[in-house]
């Protein structure tokens, strides 16, 4: 989470990592394709939309997903 929420690496985040975290607070996941994957949670109006970039996440993505979280104060919610 401190590596998402410091900015410093959007570049090389792994899309694994990516995924495991929107799992880990709550989001629910459905798979569109091969690839795509569509996260949505309860109380989160946005709807996440990732697909990888190779192993890694896509570096536009992980600043979405920086903002949404630290927008319903997810982070806070972490155990």
């Amino acid at each position: 989470m401190f590596k998402l929420l410091s900015g410093t690496s959007d570049a090389n985040f792994s899309f694994e990592d990516l995924r495991t975290l929107l799992l880990t607070l709550g989001f629910n996941e459905r798979t569109t394709s091969r690839s795509h994957r569509i996260f949505t949670k309860n109380d989160v109006a946005e709807i996440i939309n990732i697909q990888p970039k190779g192993a890694k996440a896509k570096p536009y993505q992980v600043k979405q997903i920086r903002e949404i979280i630290l927008k319903y104060k997810l982070a806070d919610n972490e155990k």
